[in-house]
């Protein structure tokens, strides 16, 4: 299988990269600056240059990934912002900085990847709980949860587009300290969990299995794990579009 990874330099990103490799997959990962490029390449896998908040960068991905088929793709890259209560106003710069990479940066890849999906492609983006409305119970980082929330409506617009042609999934790391909020974001993702081992011993999580296995579930919020040191993320649910006979 041949996997991209969007926002791969440090964190999730990283981790699931040197996961997929360790499964036997093919990677492809993308980190904006030198340092982040060469973590990528010492793990053995193709690194491209993209900065999802900057059009001309996204503008050169197509040719970039020409000739691919991916099997997988997973959207990572992402920001957190300022830790902001509810009615404290976020600046203009602070709301363009989440917003452009949360959200339009998503809604400029993924265009650029089209002809570079393999048949019944899996297509995830990392979202959180935290951008769901329905279950919503604090009002903390109130312009991340607004970004996580219309990735999901980007998201369920991309699966009704891309119907027949891939799977969409909204990924929540669930447990998990991202690089923004871990007590410790220079150690590697792996580290971060004590109890990882006892997790591994109960359950193949790597990626690549879970994620395949999702299309054999029938439950909108099947277990599609991601590996155990990343903490487990799972989907906030699966998009697919109702038979015709089934619409009203």
């Amino acid at each position: 299988s041949h996997v991209l990874i969007v926002g791969a330099s440090r964190g999730l990103g990283l981790e699931l990269t040197r996961r997929y490799l360790a499964d036997g997959a093919l990677v492809t990962a993308t980190a904006r600056d030198d340092a982040g490029l060469q973590r990528l390449r010492e793990l053995g896998a193709r690194a491209l240059k993209l900065d999802v908040t900057s059009a001309a960068s996204v503008a050169g991905l197509a040719w970039q990934v020409d000739g691919s088929h991916f099997s997988t793709v997973v959207i990572n890259a992402g920001v957190y912002g300022p830790k902001l209560r509810t009615l404290d106003t976020p600046t203009d710069t602070e709301f363009d900085q989440v917003m452009h990479t949360n959200v339009l940066g998503p809604m400029r890849v993924v265009p650029q990847l089209l002809d570079a999906l393999a048949p019944q492609a899996r297509l995830a983006v990392m979202s959180s709980r935290m951008g769901s409305i329905a279950s919503r119970t604090a009002n903390s980082g109130w312009l991340y949860r607004a970004s996580k929330a219309a990735l999901n409506s980007v998201l369920k617009d991309l699966s009704l587009a891309l119907i027949d042609r891939a799977l969409c999934v909204a990924l929540h790391p669930a447990g998990c300290a991202p690089t923004w909020a871990a007590p410790r974001p220079d150690l590697p993702v792996a580290t971060r969990r004590p109890d990882a081992a006892q997790h591994h011993r109960r359950a193949d999580r790597s990626p690549a299995r879970q994620l395949a296995r999702s299309r054999r579930h029938a439950h909108p919020l099947v277990r599609c794990q991601m590996p155990d040191a990343v903490c487990r993320p799972t989907p906030l649910t699966r998009f697919r579009r109702r038979p015709h006979h089934a619409a009203q």
